[in-house]
């Protein structure tokens, strides 16, 4: 499985004023309490104590709760502006 967001997509995202709304397998903007200064886009796996189980797409990226333990989520992805759903970005060689 390829990941869904890329480096260098643009997003647009919602915040969420409660967290118990968020559901496994919506994409979320969050951050970990013990890496404050961390800000990731992550899929839900479950609620837990402390917050949510995020992990990306790609398993061999650990910058995620199986790292850093339970998120706390910020927003909920809601769709991509850039590059838009289906198409490449431009290729800056050409």
């Amino acid at each position: 499985m390829s990941p869904t967001v890329a480096s260098g997509d643009r997003l647009l995202v919602r915040r969420v004023r409660d967290t118990d709304a968020v559901r496994p397998g919506e994409v979320v903007l969050a951050r970990f309490p013990v890496r404050p200064d961390l800000l990731v886009v992550k899929r839900v796996h479950r609620a837990v104590d402390g917050g949510h189980w995020v992990q990306g797409d790609n398993p061999f990226v650990t910058d995620d709760s199986r790292a850093y333990g339970p998120a706390v989520v910020v927003g909920r992805v809601v769709g991509r502006l850039w590059p838009r759903p289906g198409r490449l970005p431009a290729d800056p060689g050409l």
